[in-house]
């Protein structure tokens, strides 16, 4: 019993270093890794702009894609292209 409760004492430590280990490993290599070309130069391409949960497992999702909005429903199934725009203009108009 006394050999079982040492091993135990020695070996949860280290299961809890080799956890933690991986965590810190996962996330460093998701930043280094989601640093790609083409975002360096010229920012990202994709963007998700705004999301609406219709029902559970049933999204809406307006991403914007180089210079258009795309409307997407977003299903456990797949994604379906709903519909495209243009990109809106963000500035308020200045009136006098």
């Amino acid at each position: 019993m006394l050999e079982y409760l040492l091993r135990l004492a020695l070996l949860l430590p280290v299961l809890a270093g080799l956890i933690w280990g991986s965590l810190w490993l996962t996330r460093w290599l998701q930043t280094r890794l989601g640093q790609t070309p083409g975002a360096a130069s010229g920012g990202r391409q994709l963007q998700l702009i705004e999301t609406s949960l219709i029902a559970p497992g049933m999204k809406l999702a307006v991403v914007r894609f180089r210079d258009r909005e795309i409307l997407l429903g977003c299903t456990r199934q797949g994604l379906v292209r709903l519909g495209e725009a243009p990109v809106a203009s963000t500035v308020p108009a200045e009136s006098e």
